[in-house]
């Protein structure tokens, strides 16, 4: 069978397999390079799935060049280097490679990471293959100028055209308010990317793109040995370092002083409405709490007391939601709407007003059991695909969670009391402190 027919059927049959894989032990280890490696073994399909991370998202994005980051991931895919007897490859040998091997490599830039993500068969040829092309990008990037200058300005016009969308004003509005001068507030501007060069990202690069920074999770059916030998081949055009200079700290995001309201006019058929502030960090010990209570709040969709009170009851809004963005540091707490611009006043009392509630009276028993039932119910949607175990493995690995966090997790949700849940919400909100942003409402 074809490679690329095959990896297909492998991909088709994914959730016959993944019922194991919610007991399957997750094995970890250090390489010599200083690389950490997290494992699942998962024998049922001949496939593999690798994420990279390292800390070098776009909070390490120097003052004024907010994009760089996400500039270093884009330019992964551009063209590598000649190496000895391999060729140089441009973007388009490059991707006809990934193509003739069915395989497919990615790069991309968060807040807090960069990630290096890698699927392939298992077949000893095709992944060895797969391994050495996906080392050249990661370590051999060409950086060409020609192309650096077409996608910058496609970047570019990119950005002239989200400002044109009201989601896109306000979004940029909230996070203004909510995070200030933190980097997680700061984004590419056509200023900054303007100011990024080449020798920018060839520096951000060598600084953070190191075996030593490398938090490596695999997923699918190598063993610890073949596992180990696939992370040295990913990693071998990278300078090696069994220890990395530690990077500047990253400034704690600030609370909000008071609340602050933005109302900015737009021409748009719906209003477009953002309330919250900063929430928590993903190392929180209220992590479980805050996800159950989220889901009670907005997160559970129509059994959610935000939908009930905005929509059902009222018909103020087709959809409203909240949600945490837990990272490295203390994503947003986000609640989100839109609605009729005559109606963005009374939407706007009413999401406040859910909220202020719940956060003073929490759930009551009923909310807690459905959501707990809910939530473990749905569980094993979590980890029903190579790539969501993966997501599942990365989380861990990036976050130093407990290896066996993924067997304890339907118990840690099981275990929480209405108390706890409302003590959690009450210690991250503060209603009279949020942030409103309005886009499009009549005043």
């Amino acid at each position: 069978m074809p490679f690329v027919k095959q990896l297909a059927a492998c991909a088709a049959a994914l959730c016959l397999a993944a019922p194991a894989w919610a007991v399957l032990p997750i094995q970890h280890w250090t390489q010599d390079n200083g690389a950490r490696v997290w494992l699942v073994e998962s024998p049922v399909i001949p496939m593999v799935d690798v994420q990279i991370d390292l800390d070098a998202g776009s909070r390490r994005d120097p003052a004024g060049k907010a994009g760089l980051a996400a500039a270093v991931a884009g330019m992964t895919a551009r063209g590598v280097k000649a190496h000895g007897a391999e060729p140089a490859l441009d973007e388009n040998a490059l991707g006809e490679a990934w193509a003739d091997l069915g395989a497919s490599f990615e790069a991309q830039a968060d807040n807090d990471r960069l990630q290096y993500t890698l699927r392939s068969l298992t077949d000893p040829a095709l992944l060895d293959r797969a391994a050495r092309l996906a080392a050249r990008q990661i370590g051999e990037p060409s950086w060409p100028a020609e192309v650096w200058q077409r996608e910058r300005a496609r970047w570019t016009a990119s950005l002239r055209e989200a400002g044109t969308r009201p989601a896109t004003v306000a979004a940029y509005a909230f996070s203004d308010a909510v995070f200030g001068t933190h980097p997680y507030g700061q984004r590419a501007t056509e200023a900054t990317l303007a100011a990024l060069t080449l020798a920018d990202m060839q520096a951000f690069h060598a600084t953070h793109v190191q075996p030593c920074r490398a938090r490596v999770s695999v997923v699918g059916a190598l063993d610890r040995a073949r596992a180990d030998q696939l992370v040295r081949t990913l990693l071998a055009r990278l300078p090696a370092a069994a220890r990395c200079a530690p990077l500047p700290p990253v400034a704690e995001v600030a609370p909000l002083a008071q609340a602050a309201e933005r109302r900015i006019p737009f021409a748009s058929a719906q209003a477009h409405v953002l309330i919250g502030q900063p929430g928590f960090a993903r190392r929180d010990p209220d992590f479980f709490a805050l996800v159950v209570g989220n889901h009670i709040l907005g997160g559970g969709g129509f059994t959610s007391r935000l939908t009930h009170e905005v929509r059902e009851k009222r018909g103020l809004s087709y959809s409203v939601y909240s949600y945490f963005a837990p990272g490295q540091h203390a994503g947003a707490f986000t609640l989100g709407l839109q609605t009729r611009p005559d109606q963005a006043n009374q939407a706007v009392q009413v999401a406040r007003d859910v909220v202020a509630r719940f956060v003073a009276e929490g759930p009551t028993e009923e909310e807690l059991r459905a959501a707990k039932d809910n939530l473990i119910g749905g569980f094993a949607l979590r980890i029903d695909s190579n790539r969501k175990l993966l997501s599942n493995v990365a989380n861990i690995a990036w976050n130093d969670l407990p290896l066996d966090y993924l067997q304890h997790w339907t118990r840690r949700v099981e275990a929480l009391t209405v108390a706890d849940v409302r003590a959690a919400m009450a210690r991250k909100l503060q209603p009279e402190r949020m942030v409103t942003v309005v886009v499009g409402g009549q005043p």
